[in-house]
C-alpha cells in the first residue's frame, strides 16, 4: 500500500475538525508536561563515577575519556554500532540515520555539551565512514574499552550516554538505548505529525494506511542517507587494502536497528 492508492481518510466540515483537534490537542499537553516530568526526574538521577582516563582513540592516537569533553563539562556520547570488514552499505541504518541530523551543534555547545560519537569498531576504518558521510562531529573508537563504558550493558547495540566532567573527575549520568536513541532524531518527530506518520509496520494506523517501509531506514540496500554520498561520487570503501573481513562484532541480523521497537 502507498500513499497514492491508500483508502481515503474521513473528510469533515472545519468546525467537527477543529474539535477533533482540540481534544487530541488536550492529549498532546498532557504528554508534554509528562516529557516535563520526566525530564526533572532525569536531573535528579544520582550519578555513578568513570574512570577519567579510560582510553579511546580519536585522530591523534589514544586519548583519555576526560579530553572527550573538548573542555565541557558536559558530554553526550553516541555508541555507533559497527561491523568491522564490513562494506559501507551495510553499516548500521539506525546509527547513521540518527547521526545524518547532527550538522550543526553549536547550541549544544552553547549549554556547555559536547557531542561525539564513541564507535563501537576500529578507529582507522570506522572514520573513513564518519568521512564519506562527510560528518563533522568528533569521531572516536571506543572498541578497546567497551567493557568499561557500557558496563552491564548490551554491546553492539546502540546507546546514548551522558556524562559530567568535575574537574579531573567524570561521572556518568544517564544512558539509554533502543528508542531512547530517538533522542537524536527530528526526521522521526516530523513523521508523527502527518496523517501516514512512520509507514513502518509496526505502527496502530488505520486498516488500509501505507506501512510498506520495512526496510526502516534502508532504501536499495543501503541507509538512504548513502545515496546522495554516492550520487555526488564520494567513495564509501571503508578498507585500508588489507586482505580479509574481520568478524562483525554483531551480526547485521541481531536486532540492532530495525528492530529497536
Amino acid at each position: 500500500m502507498t500513499i497514492e492508492n491508500a483508502p481515503e481518510p474521513t473528510i469533515t466540515d472545519r468546525a467537527t475538525f477543529e474539535s477533533n483537534l482540540a481534544a487530541l490537542r488536550r492529549r498532546e499537553k498532557a504528554h508534554t508536561r509528562a516529557g516535563d516530568a520526566i525530564a526533572a526526574a532525569r536531573r535528579r538521577l544520582p550519578v555513578v563515577e568513570m574512570d577519567a582516563g579510560t582510553p579511546l582513540i580519536g585522530p591523534d592516537g589514544p586519548v583519555p575519556l576526560i579530553d572527550t569533553f573538548e573542555g565541557r563539562q558536559q558530554l553526550i556520547a553516541y555508541y555507533f554500532m559497527w561491523y568491522p570488514g564490513r562494506p559501507a552499505a551495510e553499516q548500521c541504518e539506525g546509527c547513521t540515520w540518527n547521526n545524518t541530523q547532527l550538522d550543526e551543534l553549536s547550541y549544544v555547545h552553547s549549554r556547555d555539551i559536547t557531542y561525539a560519537v564513541f564507535c563501537q569498531g576500529p578507529y582507522d576504518e570506522s572514520i573513513r565512514y564518519h568521512d564519506f558521510m562527510n560528518w563533522t562531529m568528533p569521531w572516536y573508537s571506543a572498541q578497546q574499552s567497551l567493557d568499561t563504558l557500557l558496563v552491564g550493558r548490551q554491546i553492539g547495540l546502540m546507546h546514548v550516554v551522558c556524562y559530567l566532567r568535575r574537574g579531573d573527575r567524570v561521572f556518568e549520568t544517564y544512558w539509554t538505548t533502543r528508542r531512547g536513541v530517538e533522542a537524536v532524531d527530528i526526521n522521526y518527530r516530523l513523521m508523527d505529525l502527518t496523517i501516514y506518520g512512520r509507514q513502518e509496520p509496526w505502527e496502530d494506523s488505520p486498516e488500509g494506511w501505507p506501512q510498506s517501509h520495512e526496510e526502516d531506514t534502508r532504501t536499495n540496500g543501503r541507509p538512504t542517507a548513502q545515496w546522495s554520498r554516492i550520487n555526488a561520487g564520494r567513495s564509501d570503501d571503508l578498507t585500508d587494502g588489507s586482505p580479509g573481513p574481520a568478524e562483525p562484532s554483531a551480526s547485521p541480523d541481531s536486532g540492532g536497528c530495525g528492530a529497536c521497537r
